[in-house]
């Protein structure tokens, strides 16, 4: 499942991210870190934290986290993504598509792998730094981040797996067939882990201003534990958390919703960290190669059937009834997905993307649409390294202020408070006049603001309609066994069988 004999190597990236601010990533290579520099020096120890923030781009076809196979496996899952490409190609993708995967589907056991290797990171950082000998307030803040990311990664496995393993010390080496790392922990005792670890992160990390660029603050594990309030339906505290990021004053909605996702916003207030980014993974070209989180943009974007230099693999490609979802002139929708022209005239330009990017008409391209949010333009923003187009440098936006306003209307309407001004707020700035905040308008709102951005799978199981909306939209969706992926059978192997599987998917 994890080595607990992992050698203490922190891998520094050099992040070189154009037209931003310097990251906190952007330190030289520093080779290997020692346990002793860790503990005494707290610039060695930010080094150290750093190559926990690293894990977070871990993507491609290896052990993922917020990569490309998890976009998979949430996605295309739910009724915004179909799995896309040709019909013949990647087989566990449509597996998933079709809610006809097994234990043995390889992306589960890789999403597995890499949030425990995040986890194991994490671990191992705080362990560290609870013995340095520093200033307190520097440690505990470092101890804050580690811990906010470990939060990140059992919130996603709790709701992909239910319970998981409890692994939050590190191993001795005498510990390899410990009970405890090998059995599943309760889903009510991975969400204590992550509520305590979020409150740690309130507590002590700095507000936005008082950050480096990327890093976890105050307000992300505000935001974070507000809408881990929401799943455990106590609207309370959700409401409480998310007002008090809105009147912190450090974030508001991009006026251009199409310039969020953006690199550079020239003349804008969008692009990479922009005002309504509260967490966002930082990805980038480095030394070393690896600062960037593979087939995240290119795995997305538009394939051609031959003839032209194509922009991506085609997978995870925005459904028509997603499109159907948006109301007239919401301006979120051409934002959200990019539509192929149908087959025009010699003389058509096809598709013409914002950074005068062209895209054939569809005879030349496998699906009619794609992600435009996934979009990372060669022309005008950073170019991959070696031009290998896997590598494109597309910064994930995981935590946005507009999300904190549909958390705080949907906590309101449930607890008793004004939920109509943060739902107008975003309807607003979408071009659309105000509706009444109903739970199911508040739940529409979220859909079309949040499209193609790895919630909805999440949000139709906690909202119990999964299995309506899904078998609605073609789905093989069981009530009582899909609303939870399997436990990967590697994992159960590896176990000794120790891991439960989860119901429906066999012993």
């Amino acid at each position: 499942m994890f080595n607990i004999k992992q050698v203490f190597i922190i891998f520094i990236a050099l992040v070189v991210i154009s037209g931003c601010k310097k990251s906190f990533l952007d330190v030289e290579p520093q080779g290997n870190l020692t346990e002793e520099q860790a503990l005494k020096d707290p610039d060695a120890a930010e080094k150290m934290v750093g190559g926990v923030y690293n894990t977070l781009y871990m993507g491609g076809f290896d052990p993922t986290t917020f990569g490309f196979l998890f976009v998979l496996a949430t996605d295309v899952a739910s009724d915004d993504g179909d799995k896309g490409s040709t019909p013949s190609d990647f087989g566990s993708a449509g597996e998933i598509d079709n809610f006809t995967f097994t234990p043995s589907n390889f992306i589960f056991d890789n999403i597995w792998r890499g949030h425990y290797t995040g986890i194991a990171r994490a671990n191992r950082a705080i362990d560290i730094l609870s013995k340095s000998t520093f200033d307190e307030t520097v440690k505990n803040r470092l101890i804050g981040e580690s811990r906010f990311i470990r939060a990140l990664y059992y919130f996603n496995l709790v709701r992909l797996f239910g319970g998981v393993p409890k692994l939050i010390r590190v191993p001795e080496p005498s510990e390899g067939n410990n009970e405890e790392f090998q059995t599943r922990a309760t889903k009510e005792a991975i969400y204590q882990i992550i509520t305590e670890d979020l409150q740690f992160g309130v507590d002590n990390l700095p507000e936005k201003s008082g950050s480096g660029v990327g890093k976890a603050t105050k307000g992300a594990a505000q935001a974070y534990l507000a809408k881990v309030y929401l799943y455990l339906k106590n609207y309370q505290k959700a409401y409480e958390l998310s007002k008090a990021v809105m009147t912190s004053n450090k974030y508001s909605l991009v006026r251009d919703y199409n310039l969020i996702f953006r690199q550079n916003a020239v003349g804008g207030d969008g692009g990479n960290n922009n005002s309504e980014s509260i967490f966002e993974i930082q990805t980038g070209l480095n030394v070393a190669k690896d600062a960037v989180s593979p087939l995240f943009s290119n795995g997305q974007g538009a394939r051609s059937k031959g003839g032209w230099n194509d922009v991506g693999l085609g997978f995870n490609t925005p459904t028509s009834d997603l499109v159907s979802a948006y109301e007239p002139n919401d301006v979120r929708k051409n934002a959200t997905v990019i539509f192929i022209t149908p087959t025009l005239p010699a003389n058509s330009p096809g598709t013409v993307l914002w950074d005068g990017f062209r895209i054939p008409s569809q005879d030349s391209v496998e699906n009619s649409r794609y992600s435009y949010k996934a979009y990372h333009s060669i022309l005008k923003e950073s170019v991959p390294l070696d031009g290998d187009k896997d590598k494109r440098p597309k910064n994930i936006r995981t935590m946005r202020y507009a999300e904190v306003l549909l958390i705080n209307a949907e906590a309101a309407a449930n607890a008793g408070g004004d939920a109509q001004t943060p739902l107008n707020e975003v309807r607003e700035r979408a071009g659309l006049t105000p509706v009444p905040a109903t739970i199911a308008n508040i739940w529409k709102e979220r859909r079309v603001e949040l499209a193609m951005e790895q919630d909805r799978f999440f949000d139709l199981v906690r909202q119990g309609r999964a299995g309506t909306v899904l078998r609605a939209h073609g789905k093989n969706f069981v009530d009582g066994k899909n609303e939870l992926f399997p436990i990967p059978q590697n994992q159960r192997d590896l176990s000794g069988g120790r891991l439960a599987q989860n119901p429906g998917y066999g012993n």
